[in-house]
């Protein structure tokens, strides 16, 4: 079989770009996260001493370190996850970042990674109650020339049609995680509605009884939209 010396010099540079453009990324993401976790402990504390005397003592504002990828801020009865996504993402066709004129320069400047960011209910760990839910209440993403924009509930900070005009800074972070922290503590529990919890099975009842263990989510039953973003 002929090789087509072509194909291979094609298949090489494509190769040798988005490994690079790909590494790149996933190291702007990296050193994004580790100062968003500085920022979360940095926070927990500041808040603490700020409201010292006005909170109750079992009601403190905790930061826990999950591992290389994630990080933990706990407000209250409410949790936010910060998780890294170890993988570089390309944009469906119909999102809506392709209407932006720094993206159409150079497709390469659309490749992200992302930081998620997850609301939970503190009892949820407390209690190991596996079947509760979590929701995403905003994403960063942050690509090669550490350019970011944000997708999320009353996320302002930088949206997509900003995305190419700022590098992402200490004051950004701060703002993405002040506006995420304050509509969780917004984001109230809602009673769920009685058709989806009026049948129960003996093992469910078991189970609560033991460790409360029935699910919980804020939005248990509703339909929860990305509405604003």
């Amino acid at each position: 079989m002929d090789n087509d010396p072509g194909l291979r010099a094609k298949i090489m540079e494509n190769l040798t770009h988005k490994a690079n453009l790909q590494q790149k990324i996933y190291d702007n993401t990296f050193s994004v996260f580790n100062e968003l976790k500085e920022i979360l402990h940095e926070m927990s504390s500041e808040l603490n001493d700020t409201l010292e005397e006005q909170l109750d003592k079992r009601v403190r504002i905790e930061y826990r370190d999950r591992g290389k990828f994630e990080a933990q801020l706990q407000v209250a009865g409410d949790i936010l996850i910060f998780s890294m996504h170890t993988n570089v993402f390309e944009f469906n066709r119909e999102h809506i970042i392709w209407q932006n004129s720094y993206v159409q320069a150079d497709k390469s400047n659309s490749y992200c990674g992302i930081i998620n960011i997850y609301n939970f209910l503190a009892d949820s760990f407390k209690y190991n109650r596996n079947a509760d839910e979590g929701y995403l209440v905003g994403r960063i993403f942050i690509n090669r020339d550490m350019h970011y924009f944000v997708e999320g509930k009353r996320q302002m900070s930088l949206r997509h049609n900003s995305f190419g005009q700022a590098v992402i800074s200490k004051e950004a972070i701060v703002n993405i995680v002040e506006t995420a922290v304050n509509y969780a503590l917004e984001f109230d529990l809602l009673v769920p509605p009685y058709d989806v919890v009026k049948v129960a099975t003996v093992d469910q009842l078991n189970t609560k009884i033991e460790n409360s263990k029935m699910q919980t989510g804020k939005r248990l039953g509703y339909k929860f939209n990305s509405d604003d973003i």
